[in-house]
């Protein structure tokens, strides 16, 4: 199956795909700001320029899309019909690039939480998966 947009058509579709401030970013950003933590966001001295950085306690949050990033998900296992092997490589690239940034951050003493964007779906699992990776070393859980 052919494209059936010319090059520059798919080059200014390809350029409106944001990297920064997308709807699950936004979604998590709210959420993170609702527990009352306050982050940097985007910090380009970090690798993979996370998301969300939160210095003071040493932690980071990478918000991924299922598709971009491979996820095991549905939605991160769907594979386009065409240019096949053009897209394979792109988003086999993405993920090896994740894992080394990861990688890269935690040697430097970073810890990291990668959020799905299919989790949020599901907002109380996710607000739980978030207060107990931002919750401070040592500290217990607020009682029920």
């Amino acid at each position: 199956m052919t494209d059936n947009l010319t090059a520059k058509q798919r080059r200014e579709c390809m350029a409106a795909v944001k990297a920064e401030d997308t709807s699950p970013e936004i979604a998590v950003r709210r959420l993170v700001h609702s527990l009352g933590y306050r982050y940097r966001l985007h910090d380009c001295s970090l690798p993979g320029k996370p998301d969300l950085v939160f210095p003071r306690h040493k932690k980071i949050i990478f918000v991924h899309g299922c598709f971009w990033h491979m996820h095991s998900c549905r939605q991160g296992k769907n594979a386009p019909g065409s240019n096949i092997e053009y897209w394979e490589r792109k988003r086999t690239r993405n993920r090896e690039r994740d894992g080394q940034q990861v990688s890269a951050l935690i040697q430097r003493g970073w810890k990291v939480l990668i959020i799905w964007e299919c989790w949020l779906k599901t907002p109380g699992q996710i607000t739980a998966k978030l207060q107990q990776f931002l919750r401070p070393k040592g500290s217990r859980p607020p009682p029920d």
